[in-house]
């Protein structure tokens, strides 16, 4: 039984670094639209709260370049699980800021 669980884990693990982090960029989706997705290999369980963070920061960059910031439209999260990745997607445009 022993070796059944050390190669359980090796499976997981080899699983887990094919899943790598994914990472879509800025991509338009229309006019005035965008969709950025990230995906990380996060061990265990539990919400992608640094994933999140890295997508509206992405975001927030790209917008900043047109003199703009990020207004969201969808956001989508994944919690981590077994065999699972954190993911985040988030459709967004840029939008004046407020004065």
């Amino acid at each position: 039984m022993e070796g059944m669980n050390k190669r359980s884990l090796g499976c997981f693990v080899a699983a887990a670094a094919l899943v790598g982090c994914a990472n879509t960029g800025v991509v338009s989706t229309g006019k005035d639209t965008y969709l950025l997705a990230k995906q990380s290999p996060q061990v265990g369980f539990g919400p992608p709260i640094g994933v999140k963070g890295e997508v509206y920061s992405e975001a927030n960059e790209f917008c900043a370049k047109e003199g703009k910031v990020v207004e969201t439209l969808k956001l989508e999260q994944t919690n981590s699980g077994f065999a699972r990745a954190a993911a985040v997607s988030l459709e967004f445009r840029c939008i004046p800021k407020s004065p």
